[in-house]
């Protein structure tokens, strides 16, 4: 095994240890560090995410799930667009994205530039959801969950497939929406959220990916179960540390990453 491969495998556990301590966030280095510590290119390096993402939010819902945080009406309502998006978009456009997008003059725009620089540029406004405190909205128990349809079907068409170009959950999308489009409570958005990103992204790969392209089953489970061992060695850290603290340093993280990722694509 080489050293890269090390480093990736240890970042998978990170990516787990991230995610069962501070509730999310983590799945987000899934795509750089596939793209550049294991080689694999922006097609395979998306869909791999997706599953990956998938399945850690699928772990942390029923988490979530259990300590009756998760609205099913809303995961439904909005989870329902954002399915179809992310699916349309892995089984239609992505296979079909040619190597150049476009040129101008001697500089080649090329599909792994535009979804990796499509990435990078998400990966601000993630980074700032993260830095910024959230401010729990108090809510009555008259309080009734209130659909806006049109807007919540864009907004999950729209969360859909971005997150099947980019491989990324969204959460930082999805959370904001649930609490103004349906008046949600933080606490069962953020539940609901990882719900909504388990099975859009889930269903993303398998109807989309699994049918495309040809996946390495046996480096996907291996990765997928390192993540899960740091899923629960951080939610067990968590008892001990506070995860709001640490937050704001893994934000700053994702900043220094989204320029990493700029330049290596980009300057480099």
């Amino acid at each position: 095994m080489e050293l890269l491969e090390i480093f990736g495998y240890l970042s998978a556990l990170l990516i787990g240890f991230t995610l069962g301590l501070i509730g999310g966030g983590g799945s987000i280095l899934a795509v750089p560090v596939l793209a550049y510590l294991f080689s694999v290119n922006e097609k395979v390096a998306t869909a791999y995410s997706l599953f990956i993402v998938g399945a850690s939010a699928l772990l942390g819902g029923i988490k979530k799930y259990l300590k009756g945080y998760v609205d099913w009406k809303t995961a439904l309502v909005f989870g329902i667009p954002a399915m179809i998006g992310v699916t349309l978009v892995r089984h239609y456009v992505v296979p079909i994205l040619p190597d150049i997008l476009f040129v101008i003059q001697d500089f080649e725009f090329t599909r792994r530039m535009g979804m990796f620089g499509l990435f990078a540029l998400l990966m601000i406004p993630a980074a700032f959801s993260m830095l910024k405190k959230r401010k729990e909205k108090k809510h009555s128990k008259d309080d009734k969950v209130v659909y806006n349809y049109p807007l919540i079907l864009v907004e999950g068409l729209l969360v859909g497939a971005v997150t099947g170009l980019i491989g990324a959950g969204g959460g930082f999308l999805i959370i904001p929406a649930l609490v103004i489009l349906a008046n949600v409570e933080m606490k069962i958005a953020v539940g609901t959220s990882l719900m909504i990103i388990a099975f859009k992204s889930l269903l993303g790969f398998f109807l989309g990916d699994a049918i495309t392209m040809e996946i390495d089953w046996q480096f996907l489970a291996l990765f997928t179960s390192i993540t899960f061992i740091g899923v629960f060695i951080g939610s067990y850290t968590s008892n001990f540390i506070d995860g709001e603290k640490l937050k704001k340093g893994f934000g700053y993280f994702i900043l220094i990453m989204s320029v990493f990722i700029f330049y290596m694509e980009f300057i480099s």
